[in-house]
């Protein structure tokens, strides 16, 4: 099982939880797998994407959403790292095919890690551009190793971004160790530009109880293995690269995989603009995990796929809180279609996909083998849909270091799974509004949403014993919005 220590988060807990005492019931069981009760709950965080002093409110939504939740598996979506933070100014890369002289670069233009947060909240949402980590043209991904740089003072820099990546990630996974809840992790566009790629990042947080990260060194990934530092030794897991592996959820008795998670990595940047891709050998993997698993899966990774699109509905310019598409879509503007995402959905930017579609949603149709797909990357959005039958939904970010909804809004999805339908999960976001209350810092760059929940049924909650309290503040804060809406209608 999983040994707890004692938290050295932001919000102060020193209490020690035996094994036994795990908040999470696959901990205490050994493998991923559903309760007596027939449920089985995932969080999923996206975008803590802050420096080596990690925001203390990011922490406290951590620890409260895991509390409020007692999830058996926390799943990192990516941009866990702020790799254009000032403090990673010496080893910073912008792209993978950039050199270590880029660091040079970002000296010159890195003063702060305000700066660096100040312009990830300016080009955030619509202006900044990303791509693929098939960056080799061939479906390979270039390793640190293979730049030769002229410093010599270069590896001594790299051993300084490890320290700060490490002392970053320790900050963040306090709640979950203290706690005793494993947890999974993939990359996003911002993780590698501190220096570090993806395998050394895997390596760092291996480090650290709980992880379920396999190592991907020469991995078979048709071939089961164990990863028995995670503190799940009866766990299987399928192993493809860094980040993209599969982890299979298993009935009450281990018997049968009743549904699987694939995390992926998503890509980064493209060599031709824009945000990019899985990798071909990802590709393949996701092709294969279905058959691997004998049963269905979700995914859930970085970067959004262009599908998303398909949940919005094109209106005017002049349409109040239209939101203008992303690079491939920005000759259009687009309102969520409520027609087919669930009620409380909003939309604060545009979808940030790739120009090009790689085929991804296609794998997952034509296979029959997946039944959603959930993404981080646009900080303001926060909305779930479905298309072709297939669940898409879209995470805000859960830190307070760059750009995002509201402080109130910021959030963790819940994922609620139950095993007489367990590929129909419901979900909900837990926000930092009713978990915290007031941010304790000021340093979160706000934007509006172009819409907002409007009726009352929007504060569906799934947490098992919702405070009294808390309870009538969402009811308050459903009802408050409905009588906003019904204004704007007016």
């Amino acid at each position: 099982m999983i040994e707890a220590r004692p938290s050295r988060s932001a919000v102060g807990e020193s209490e020690q939880f035996s094994q036994r005492d795990a908040v999470s019931v696959s901990a205490r069981l050994g493998r991923l797998q559903f309760h007596h009760s027939g449920k089985f709950r995932v969080l999923q965080l996206s975008d803590v994407q802050d420096g080596p002093k990690v925001s203390a409110d990011t922490i406290s939504l951590i620890a409260a959403a895991c509390d409020a939740s007692r999830p058996d598996l926390v799943v990192f979506t990516g941009d866990q790292i702020a790799g254009y933070d000032a403090a990673y100014a010496k080893t910073f890369r912008k792209r993978r095919w950039s050199t270590g002289w880029d660091g040079v670069y970002a000296a010159g233009r890195s003063v702060s890690n305000w700066v660096g947060s100040a312009l990830q909240g300016i080009n955030g949402g619509q202006v900044q551009t990303a791509g693929t980590a098939d960056a080799g043209g061939d479906g390979s991904v270039p390793s640190l190793a293979e730049y030769e740089y002229a410093d010599e003072g270069r590896e001594k820099d790299l051993e300084l971004t490890k320290d700060m990546v490490r002392r970053s990630i320790a900050q963040f996974l306090s709640p979950l160790i203290a706690r005793g809840i494993p947890f999974a992790v993939t990359y996003g566009n911002h993780d590698f530009q501190c220096g570090l790629d993806t395998a050394q990042m895997d390596a760092i947080y291996r480090e650290f109880p709980g992880c379920l990260n396999p190592e991907a060194t020469a991995a078979r990934p048709t071939q089961p293995r164990k990863q028995p530092g995670s503190g799940l030794p009866n766990q299987t897991v399928y192993a493809c690269e860094p980040g993209t592996f599969a982890l299979p959820v298993s009935d009450l008795n281990g018997r049968r995989n009743v549904f699987g998670l694939a995390i992926v990595d998503s890509g980064d940047y493209a060599k031709t603009g824009g945000y990019g891709v899985p990798s071909r050998a990802a590709l393949t993997f996701l092709s294969q995990i279905p058959a691997l698993l004998r049963t269905k899966a979700m995914v859930f990774q970085h970067i959004p796929i262009p599908q998303f699109y398909e949940l919005l509905r094109p209106v005017p310019t002049t349409t109040p809180y239209a939101i203008q598409g992303y690079r491939a879509y920005d000759s259009q503007c687009f309102v969520l279609d409520e027609n087919k995402t669930l009620a409380g959905s909003y939309l604060g930017e545009g979808i940030s996909c790739p120009d090009a579609d790689c085929g991804e949603f296609e794998i997952m149709r034509r296979s029959e083998g997946y039944f959603g797909l959930f993404a981080g990357h646009d900080h303001r959005n926060g909305f779930v849909g479905n298309y072709e039958g297939m669940m898409l939904g879209a995470t805000p970010t859960c830190g307070f270091g760059s750009y995002g909804p509201v402080p109130r809004k910021r959030a963790a999805r819940l994922f609620e799974f139950d095993i007489r339908h367990p590929h129909n999960p419901r979900t909900q976001l837990l926000e930092f509004g009713d978990l915290v209350g007031k941010p304790q810092t000021h340093k979160a760059y706000t934007f509006a949403l172009s819409h907002m929940p409007s009726s009352t049924g929007d504060a569906v909650n799934l947490l098992r014993k919702p405070g009294v309290l808390a309870g009538g503040l969402a009811t308050l804060a459903a009802l408050f919005a409905s009588l906003r809406a019904s204004r704007r209608r007016r």
